[in-house]
């Protein structure tokens, strides 16, 4: 089982997205004194709705001078992208960061990257990307959530810790738990997507993985329980040295004492 000093436990969602800004806080403010401030990953969902919506809230309350600071230096790269969208479809996940995030803030949409899911060839694409991360210096914080069939980013099951930003096909589960977002259901929820792999994710300094409601609780029981491998792909996580796990009652639901 993971060591308790990796779970953050609330009572309820709001209180969880309020201790984790607290943590996001400290460290992008710390980012912009000494200059150091790394590339963000960013995920998307509705899961990471409240986290951004309290960001935002607490950051605006910031000095002018900081706020100016945090513009200057921000720089984040998103998990993934469906294949086929263009980037300002209302579907596509950089119009959610630039919608409750980017646009909210005023931040450089020129420093705020995500793959392009409309690219012409979507494995060159992704391969790019990959190097981009890199060539800045990688991910210092990585915000990630879950899927109900244990995929992070869209690392559906079977996938290994090897992993690279790649283009994968969309298992039906996942769609689905998608289709709400897209006019006219399933059909139209993109079979494809660009993700990010486990090996880059792993290469984060710091992971903060988000599991919230009775929905996910199965998903995170067999998390808690599991040893690391292909069937559940968040299990590779429990290899990261910087693990947080950030959750609620109606997720955790007494798998472990707290």
């Amino acid at each position: 089982m993971l060591p308790l000093s990796r779970f953050n436990v609330q009572e309820d969602v709001n209180s969880l997205a309020n201790s984790l800004v607290d943590v996001l806080e400290i460290s992008l403010k710390k980012g912009i004194a000494f200059s150091g401030m790394k590339p963000i990953g960013l995920a998307t969902g509705r899961t990471m709705l409240p986290v951004y919506a309290k960001l935002v809230e607490r950051i605006k309350c910031w000095k002018k001078s900081d706020l100016e600071k945090l513009r200057k230096s921000w720089c984040s790269f998103n998990l993934d992208e469906y294949v086929g969208l263009d980037p300002w479809d209302k579907n596509s996940f950089k119009y959610y960061i630039d919608s409750y995030l980017g646009g909210p803030l005023s931040l450089n949409r020129d420093k705020m990257y995500g793959p392009d899911g409309n690219a012409k060839d979507p494995c060159l694409e992704a391969k790019s990307y990959s190097r981009h991360i890199k060539k800045l210096g990688g991910v210092g914080i990585q915000l990630l959530g879950v899927g109900v069939n244990g995929h992070i980013g869209f690392n559906e099951p079977p996938c290994t810790s090897r992993a690279t930003c790649r283009v994968v096909s969309l298992t039906e589960s996942t769609r689905e738990q998608n289709a709400s977002c897209f006019l006219g259901g399933l059909r139209n929820v993109p079979s494809q997507a660009i993700t990010l792999g486990i090996s880059e994710i792993l290469d984060a300094e710091e992971i903060h993985l988000v599991v919230t409601g009775s929905e996910k609780s199965a998903v995170l029981k067999s998390f808690i329980d599991s040893q690391p491998n292909k069937h559940l792909p968040v299990s590779w996580l429990r290899n990261h040295k910087n693990l947080f796990v950030w959750t609620d009652t109606k997720a955790i639901n007494n798998q472990i004492k707290y």
